[in-house]
């Protein structure tokens, strides 16, 4: 009598076995003969693209531009401000560089209220010290020297307030300062523009 086994239609002879196991992908293989390997990316066109990002950090910044300036559009007097800055800067206008800031240099003073700020600005020949206060600034030009003093804050830029220094450089004024602020100065010799500040 035959055994039950003997054709149950299993295979049993191991190169059946290694046949049946790659038709069902049991041998480590999806059983497509390669078809994966066809698809695989070659490794070289993978770093190619992975290594240029460019492209995409150009179309996230301008994504970003696009959306700040919906959501949080940049104030007309600011941009105002920006182009008269950036017109001021010529070949004839000289940068005055802040090199001293009392609220950054300068040594507290125990019970001092609303002390006044001190700022001093220079350029290889010309130095200006100023004091700003809740009631107006004052200052100095130095060497001494007459000179006619632009005060420049915000949308007064059209029309700027001017201070006069005597022929010792002194000036004074009772101009409330408030927000970005720079000096124009006018000398017989040059024109200095100050570093921009915010008071």
């Amino acid at each position: 009598m035959n055994n039950a086994h003997d054709n149950d239609g299993l295979p049993h002879d191991s190169d059946d076995m290694d046949g049946a196991a790659r038709m069902n992908g049991t041998d480590g293989t999806d059983g497509m003969d390669g078809f994966d390997d066809e698809l695989a990316p070659d490794a070289g066109d993978l770093a190619e693209f992975e290594g240029d990002d460019s492209l995409d950090n150009d179309l996230l910044e301008e994504t970003l531009r696009q959306a700040a300036a919906i959501m949080d559009p940049v104030p007309a007097q600011l941009q105002q401000t920006a182009v008269e800055a950036y017109a001021l800067h010529s070949l004839d206008t000289r940068l005055a560089e802040l090199t001293f800031d009392s609220l950054v240099h300068g040594i507290p003073v125990r019970g001092a209220v609303d002390p006044p700020r001190m700022l001093t600005f220079h350029t290889d020949e010309l130095t200006v010290d100023v004091e700003v206060t809740a009631h107006g600034l004052m200052g100095q030009v130095l060497p001494p020297q007459e000179a006619r003093i632009e005060v420049l804050s915000g949308p007064q830029l059209a029309s700027p307030p001017t201070l006069t220094a005597d022929d010792m450089g002194r000036f004074t004024s009772d101009l409330n300062v408030a927000g970005p602020f720079a000096l124009r100065l006018r000398t017989d010799a040059e024109v200095v523009m100050t570093e921009w500040l915010r008071v």
